[in-house]
C-alpha cells in the first residue's frame, strides 16, 4: 500500500567548508550558533603537516568539497574555514573555488571576516598569537598588513602538526594571549587557527586585558552571520558580537 506524504519547505542554511583535520570548529559554531541554525558541513582533504605548501594544495579539492553539500541545500552563506589556507590561496580566489562547487550568494573565510571585524571594531594593531611555524604566520601577517592592519606583538607555539594544534589547552592559548597583551600597543588580540580550541577564553580574556579578543572561529561565525544567517548567533558574548 502507498501512503500518502507532505514535504516541508527547504529551509536557508549555512554551508561550512572545513579541513579533514579540524576537530574544532564544528564544535564551536555549535555553541556560537546554536541548534536553531541549519548548518551543512563538507570536508577537504588536507595535510596533516601545515606549510605554505600543503595549504596551496587545498585548492585543487576545494571545488570537489563544495560539491558535496546537499543539492537541495539553500545555502545562504559558505565559509571557507582555513585562516592560513586563505591567505596562501587567496580570498578571492577561494571564493570562486567554493562557487565551482556550490550554488551561493556568500563566500567568506576567516582572513575576509578578520579584515570586516577590525573594520567594524576600528581595529589596526592587533597582538597576534598563531599555533603555526614561522614561513605560515609571516605570510599572513603579510596579508593582513597589505590590508591596513598591522601585528606589532606576535607570538607563536610554532607548532607544524595540525593534530597536536587541535589538542592545545585553551589554558595555554590563554597564557600566550595574555602574555602577548602585557606587551602593550594593540587595539585587540586575535587567536588564529579554526582548529585551536578559544570559544571558552575569550571573555575572560577581554576582561583580564580590556581589549577586544578575536579569534578564527568568532570572527567566521560573526561574518556569516551579518551575510546570511537565518538567526541571529545565539552567542551572545564578547566585544565583537555586542558591537560590531
Amino acid at each position: 500500500m502507498k501512503l500518502d506524504f507532505t514535504t516541508d519547505p527547504t529551509l536557508p542554511s549555512l554551508g561550512l567548508v572545513v579541513l579533514q583535520s579540524d576537530e574544532t570548529i564544528e564544535q564551536e559554531f555549535r555553541q556560537i550558533f546554536g541548534p536553531e541554525q541549519l548548518i551543512y558541513v563538507s570536508r577537504v582533504p588536507c595535510a596533516t603537516e601545515v606549510s605554505r605548501d600543503t595549504l596551496q594544495e587545498m585548492a585543487a579539492t576545494l571545488p570537489t568539497a563544495a560539491g558535496l553539500f546537499p543539492v537541495a541545500a539553500d545555502l545562504a552563506t559558505v565559509g571557507y574555514a582555513c585562516t592560513s589556507g586563505t591567505a596562501q590561496i587567496g580570498a578571492a580566489k577561494v571564493a570562486g573555488l567554493v562557487r565551482e562547487g556550490c550554488d551561493t550568494p556568500h563566500v567568506t573565510d576567516p582572513l575576509t571576516a578578520l579584515i570586516a571585524a577590525c573594520g567594524a571594531l576600528g581595529i589596526t594593531r592587533l597582538g597576534f598569537l598563531s599555533p603555526y611555524v614561522a614561513d605560515v604566520s609571516k605570510h599572513l601577517i603579510t596579508v593582513l598588513a597589505d590590508n591596513g592592519i598591522s601585528s606589532p606583538v606576535f607570538g607563536s607555539f610554532e607548532e607544524g602538526n595540525e593534530t597536536t594544534v587541535a589538542h592545545i589547552s585553551p589554558q595555554s592559548t590563554s597564557d600566550a594571549a595574555k602574555a602577548l597583551a602585557a606587551q602593550g600597543g594593540v587595539d585587540a588580540l586575535f587567536l588564529s587557527c579554526t582548529n585551536l580550541r578559544t570559544l571558552g577564553v575569550i571573555e575572560q580574556l577581554e576582561a583580564e586585558t580590556g581589549l577586544p579578543v578575536l579569534s578564527s572561529n568568532l570572527v567566521l561565525a560573526w561574518h556569516m552571520a551579518k551575510l546570511g544567517a537565518t538567526t541571529w548567533p545565539a552567542f551572545q558574548r564578547g566585544r565583537l558580537f555586542n558591537e560590531g
